[in-house]
């Protein structure tokens, strides 16, 4: 580390107030006599030596003298301690083995931005001198990244603002159309990444449509032309994809693509985006917020389409294993199918039956004899029913040697009131009928009539 010079300090400490007497005091004429005497400085003798502490005090007051100065140097350690107010750095210069050790405030630190060993730093500082050790070290007031380090470290800043607000979050990433209608692309003119993009994509998928965009990659412009082209792709409703595709380059060159602006129009677009900068090591911002980075332009071509060649493939693959499977299940339902056919139930359907014929005969013998049982005493209720209507029939009264006599209207005549002499009556006997004529009446007895009554006639 490069340090200024130092401003001459006197040559002898400073006056001799601070100086510290040794030895007891002295008689007036010893006085007398040592004042004759050259005068000794104090410390140039064995007798005035000072005190070690007295001495760090006169070195720190000339070290401290000193303004704050800008240095250049090295980070080669840095300890930074969980909750601490100060923490501790060694630099190094950048061209000689000189290193000094410096403190630090937490807020110095944070205002850097992150730090490693290694970095080139710039640092405004002024030396300090230990009391207690006499060690020189350095206070730092003002910490800044040097060169391509100053770079990251603004980079690393606006990294952290976008994560802060969700641009990198992978819940906003959109994902990618399996086979895009039409991809946009924007690259430099006739650049190696555009011809990459293009010939890999159509070499695995025969059929991919571009509409290219011509953009400056590389310059003050390559932001507004690259963000304008972004636009227009994105305003088409044709497109399904949009690929932004640059070559390798250094971090100066490949700094519009991590401006803040393009940035958050590429978050802001409604198309996916695949992000195509640079090789494997190159990590812009836009690496971040696109839906899909992509390490290179040729890695790019083989993430946006799939390969038709390994598509053909799988689909072969597939219908080898959709017809494996159909005739395995095929085959083993024809082996149920022979199985259940092959049990006695189904080969001779009859002998199932075999069995219950015996079972079937007893029961039917069962039920005739039940029937005819049933029937037997029906028939002997049938008859003695029978016998009884028959003892109450008009017939059975008649064959007892009744009769039924009926008037000229085949009306029941049962009183003498009902006839007078001269009718005609009708008397029904058990084989047949007689018409008679009724002489006369005679009331009385109801019983037969006697040997003196006149016969009808």
């Amino acid at each position: 580390m490069s340090q200024p010079a130092s401003p001459t300090p006197h040559s002898g400490p400073p006056s001799p107030q601070g100086a510290r007497t040794s030895g007891p005091a002295q008689p007036a004429s010893a006085a007398a006599s040592a004042s004759a005497a050259p005068a000794t400085k104090p410390g140039q003798t064995p007798q005035t030596a000072e005190r070690l502490s007295t001495v760090v005090g006169w070195v720190k007051g000339w070290v401290e003298r000193m303004n704050t100065i800008w240095v250049e140097a090295q980070v080669i350690e840095l300890r930074r301690r969980a909750g601490a107010y100060m923490h501790f750095l060694t630099l190094r210069d950048t061209s000689s083995e000189v290193s000094a050790q410096v403190t630090a405030t937490t807020a110095v630190l944070d205002q850097a931005g992150p730090l490693t060993e290694g970095t080139t730093v710039l640092a405004k500082v002024r030396p300090r001198v230990w009391n207690k050790t006499a060690r020189l070290s350095f206070e730092c007031f003002e910490l800044r990244i040097a060169g391509e380090g100053q770079l990251l470290a603004e980079l690393e800043k606006l990294k952290r603002k976008l994560q802060a607000e969700g641009l990198f979050s992978p819940a906003r990433k959109k994902p990618l159309p399996m086979i895009p209608r039409l991809i946009g692309l924007i690259t430099g003119a006739d650049s190696a990444a555009e011809r990459d993009v293009l010939t890999n994509t159509q070499r695995r998928w025969p059929s991919a449509r571009f509409r290219v965009r011509h953009a400056l990659v590389q310059g003050p412009s390559s932001v507004a032309d690259v963000t304008a082209a972004l636009a227009e792709l994105d305003a088409d409703p044709q497109v399904d994809l949009i690929v932004i595709a640059r070559g390798g380059g250094s971090l100066e060159n490949l700094l519009p693509f991590s401006d803040e602006g393009l940035v958050r129009a590429v978050a802001a677009a409604s198309t996916p985006v695949v992000s195509a900068i640079g090789h494997e090591p190159d990590t812009p911002i836009l690496d971040l917020v696109a839906d899909l980075r992509a390490s290179t332009p040729t890695d790019a071509a083989k993430r946006i389409v799939p390969d038709a060649a390994e598509e053909r493939h799988a689909v072969a693959q597939l219908v080898a294993r959709a017809r494996t499977a159909i005739i395995a299940r095929v085959s083993n339902a024809q082996a149920e199918l022979n199985q259940l056919v092959s049990r006695p139930v189904l080969s001779d359907p009859s002998a199932a039956l075999s069995g219950h014929t015996e079972q079937l005969e007893m029961m039917r013998f069962r039920l005739d004899t039940a029937i005819d049982r049933l029937l037997d005493h029906e028939r002997t209720d049938v008859a003695h029913a029978v016998q009884r209507i028959r003892a109450m029939s008009p017939k059975a009264t008649l064959e007892r040697g009744y009769a039924i006599v009926a008037d000229a209207d085949n009306a029941s005549v049962t009183s003498v009131t009902q006839t007078e002499p001269g009718d005609q009556l009708m008397v029904f006997l058990s084989d047949g009928r007689l018409v008679v004529e009724v002489d006369d009446t005679l009331p009385g007895g109801s019983g037969p009539a006697g040997a003196d009554d006149p016969p009808a006639r």
